[in-house]
C-alpha cells in the first residue's frame, strides 16, 4: 500500500554535520513531523571541490533521500543550495527547500546599516548565489562576502 504524501517523511540533508541544528529546529517546528537525516560526513566538505563533484554528490545525496519516500527535501547545506540548478530542483517532482534565499531573507531582515557580510566555503562565495538572493531581495543591500578556508 503506497503511503499518502501527509504521512511521508521530510528528507534533510547536508554536507556534513552542520545540517543537525536545522534538524533541530525542524522538530522544534514541526513536532509531528517524521524526519530523514543525511549528513555526508564521508565526503565533507563539498564547498573545496569543484562544481561538477559538488552535483555528483548532491545528486547522489538527493537520489539516496528520495529512496526513502520522502514529501520534500530541505538542503541544509550553502555549498549545495548555490550550486544546484534550478532545473534539477524542480524536476524531482517533490517541493525542494535550500537555505540561500531563506538565510538571505533573514539577514535582510536584521539588517539595521543596510549592510550584510557573508562567509562561507570557496564554492558558495563564488557561486554568488547571496550577492544575487540579496540584491534580488533589495537592491540597495551592500553586500561583502569573503570565503573561508576549512
Amino acid at each position: 500500500m503506497e503511503q499518502k504524501r501527509e504521512d511521508r517523511p521530510i528528507g534533510v540533508f547536508d554536507s556534513g554535520l552542520g545540517g543537525l541544528t536545522a534538524l533541530k529546529e525542524l522538530r522544534r517546528l514541526l513536532p509531528g513531523e517524521n524526519l530523514v537525516y543525511f549528513g555526508d560526513t564521508a565526503r565533507v566538505p563539498y564547498g573545496t571541490r569543484d562544481r561538477e563533484t559538488i552535483l555528483r554528490y548532491s545528486k547522489q545525496d538527493i537520489r539516496f533521500l528520495l529512496g526513502q519516500n520522502v514529501k520534500m527535501i530541505i538542503c541544509a547545506c550553502n555549498t549545495v543550495s548555490s550550486a544546484l540548478p534550478e532545473e534539477y530542483r524542480e524536476s524531482l517532482g517533490i517541493p525542494f527547500v535550500g537555505v540561500v534565499e531563506h538565510a538571505s531573507r533573514a539577514a535582510v531582515r536584521q539588517t539595521k546599516n543596510g549592510k550584510i557580510g557573508v562567509i562561507g566555503t570557496n564554492a558558495t562565495i563564488s557561486s554568488g548565489a547571496y550577492e544575487q538572493a540579496l540584491k534580488t531581495i533589495d537592491s540597495k543591500i551592500k553586500v561583502t562576502v569573503q570565503a573561508c578556508p576549512l
